[in-house]
């Protein structure tokens, strides 16, 4: 999701009016709202469907002339129809590229029209829905409204219908269609939360699950499937642990193992290992510990420095969740070492999340572990302001963690204080894990001996969001 304004940069504006898609994904890339670092090639390669070398070529070479992709990549990347040369299908024709100044009132307009036949993407869906307000159960589903305006997106409804109803064959556009949307309900999660994304990624997987095994295919098709299903059950694992609903992620973090090596792809092999070692940290620490050697002996030679730091991360927080407090130092430190590195180019689409702030987080998390809750809540505020707005749900998720953290430390009214200041987003982030840890710091508040005016006033606040 961009605001209004992205599309008014001048390097933008330049690349728009020269008709050259390629210049425009170059100053989209590059763009101040995209923070310090421009997105990687190869990650805007990924969402686009094709490689970073071919992307390079596509920013660096002529224009593109083929209607098709034209149309399609201006949809995946939410050009404004008004400022496009060309004209979507079921959509008005796009203006004169003189009108790409016009007053943002008229542009907005022309957006809305638009938006009946090209739906959002799933952070602008998200926005949205947030921005218009509206009924409590709208909000709770904008989210995974969101996520099936990312499948009407590219034209492939049939996606979610039944698995019965596998086509004869599968060709590559179809399964590449299907990869795309894995880094939809990446997106639509991070500003939305789970538990309605989980329902639509498992429905989903059953479908691509059906080609595998009643499509005919040829064998590069066969390969890209299986990759496309592992990262899929990859990211429907990760929507099963947000929605609270652990025990359904474990099997498709198996399967996901078993398809990564078939298709011998060690990436997809490593995210599994990773997202393994967080299923299964609180439970079984120990294996959590193995389950991140496992993805650091994968990752070995090829491994960037943000997947490094990710992987240290999850050691170190199962260190503390075994009390093993130097363990949990070393890996903190190699964490934050390979986190100066800085970004690569061959960073995944997966990692973008692994901020400063994200590491911060996951130190704070530790510290609870440890029962060391100053640390955490010293952590907790170091960051619970300064989340992109692309991660509301981590957003809102640590400033859970940092009620909790000052409840433990008997600072009720500051806990109190904190937890409130959630409940205006609790129905825009449907996240089961946020809802458990939120009344959690309820009951604890609930307890209290010191009944003061601020933990009355979120109690009641909290029973009546959840009545609702």
């Amino acid at each position: 999701m961009v605001p209004a304004s992205f599309w008014k940069h001048e390097p933008v504006r330049v690349a728009l009016a020269g008709r050259h898609l390629g210049q425009v994904i170059r100053a989209y890339r590059n763009h101040p709202y995209q923070g310090r670092s421009p997105l990687p090639q190869s990650v805007v390669a990924g969402w686009l469907g094709i490689t970073q070398a071919q992307l390079s070529r596509v920013e660096n070479g002529p224009p593109i002339v083929h209607l098709d992709r034209l149309i399609h990549w201006a949809r995946l990347l939410r050009i404004p129809a008004f400022r496009l040369w060309i004209s979507l299908p079921d959509q008005p024709l796009a203006r004169s590229h003189g009108d790409a100044g016009r007053p943002d009132h008229e542009s907005a307009a022309t957006m809305e029209t638009a938006g009946a036949a090209n739906p959002p993407a799933p952070a602008d869906a998200a926005t949205s829905a947030s921005n218009r307000g509206g009924g409590t159960t709208d909000r709770r589903h904008f989210h995974a409204l969101a996520a099936l305006a990312g499948i009407a997106a590219t034209g492939f409804h049939d996606l979610l219908s039944a698995p019965a109803d596998a086509p004869r064959s599968v060709g590559m556009e179809q399964v590449r269609y299907a990869g795309s949307l894995v880094e939809q309900l990446r997106q639509a999660d991070a500003v939305a939360g789970a538990d309605q994304l989980y329902d639509i990624a498992a429905r989903v997987h059953a479908r691509l699950s059906s080609w595998a095994t009643k499509a005919t295919y040829t064998r590069e098709v066969g390969e890209a499937l299986q990759i496309a299903l592992a990262d899929l059950a990859i990211a429907t694992a990760w929507l099963a642990i947000d929605s609270d609903r652990r025990p359904m992620a474990r099997p498709y973090l198996n399967e996901a193992i078993t398809r990564a090596r078939i298709a011998d792809d060690p990436r997809l092999e490593v995210l599994a290992f990773i997202q393994l070692a967080l299923l299964v940290r609180d439970d079984h620490p120990a294996e959590s510990l193995h389950s991140a050697d496992a993805a650091l002996r994968a990752s070995a030679g090829w491994g960037t420095p943000r997947l490094a730091t990710l992987v240290h991360l999850r050691t170190a927080h199962a260190y503390a969740a075994l009390r093993d407090v130097s363990g949990f130092g070393r890996a903190m430190t190699r964490a934050r070492r390979e986190f100066e590195r800085g970004t690569s180019d061959d960073d995944l689409p997966f990692l973008h999340f692994v901020t400063a702030q994200e590491v911060e987080g996951i130190e704070g998390l530790s510290y609870l572990a440890m029962s060391r809750a100053d640390r955490a809540a010293d952590a907790f505020q170091a960051i619970t302001d300064s989340i992109p707005p692309a991660l509301r749900r981590n957003r809102i998720y640590y400033a859970v963690q940092l009620a909790d953290a000052r409840c433990r430390l008997g600072d009720v009214d500051e806990a109190a204080r904190t937890a409130m200041d959630v409940l205006p987003d609790l129905d825009q982030v449907n996240s089961g894990r946020v809802r458990r840890d939120l009344a959690r710091v309820r009951a604890s508040l609930a307890q209290t001996q010191r009944p003061t005016p601020a933990r009355r006033e979120f109690v009641d606040a909290y029973d009546q969001a959840v009545r609702r």
